[in-house]
């Protein structure tokens, strides 16, 4: 999902790295919601099994974290993604303008998947844009217990797969799965698969 210039050198798995112009809203956001925490580099990196070499270069905008990673400092932040890379919101209604939205993975091909908009953590609803070229694919980790993806196909056919089971579905068909289990999502046939999502991760019990 990548594209991962040698020279970024300690990209976080290098799959599902942020385009260069999301890493300085990551590492402002990241230093500012850490120390909100009071928590030290170290404390977070146990926290969130991440080394505290890579939050140093994060912070620093010196690496690139995968996708999977920012979950994992996140998670660790009881804050969101969409917080990580300024999208998120507290007040009643908020706005998110189309050059606030943040492409946090590119495809070898030139797929891509766009964070739209996101609640703050660690409860949290996440709005996702995601094409994918003939041959793309994407391996996710398991997420936190509980998390349900609803996706909405727009163009194209798109695989999922969830624990090892493929479910295709064709333009203007929907999926609601469980994704606290490793999953993928890939694009079948010869024309671009572009999907809607939606991900919902609750931390309290509320989406049990």
């Amino acid at each position: 999902m990548k594209r991962d210039p040698s020279a970024r050198a300690v990209e976080a798995a290098s799959a599902g790295a942020p385009v260069e112009s999301v890493l300085s809203h990551v590492a402002d956001r990241l230093a500012t919601i850490r120390r909100e925490r009071r928590l030290s580099l170290d404390q977070l990196a146990r926290r969130a099994e991440v080394s505290k070499g890579m939050l140093v270069l994060i912070e620093q905008r010196k690496a690139n974290p995968s996708i999977a990673v920012l979950v994992k400092i996140a998670n660790a932040l009881r804050a969101s993604v969409a917080e990580l890379v300024d999208v998120g919101g507290e007040s009643p209604a908020r706005i998110v303008p189309v050059d606030r939205h943040r492409t946090l993975w590119t495809g070898p091909r030139g797929g891509s998947a766009t964070l739209l908009v996101g609640s703050n953590g660690p409860d949290m609803l996440e709005l996702w844009h995601w094409v994918l070229r003939p041959g793309e694919r994407y391996d996710a980790p398991a997420h936190t217990l509980g998390t349900k993806e609803l996706i909405h196909v727009t163009a194209g056919t798109l695989a999922v797969e969830v624990s090892g089971v493929t479910h295709r579905i064709d333009a203007g068909a929907s999926l609601v799965a469980l994704t606290d289990r490793t999953h993928a999502y890939a694009c079948v046939g010869k024309k671009a698969t572009t999907f809607t999502m939606v991900v919902g991760e609750w931390h309290s019990g509320r989406g049990d």
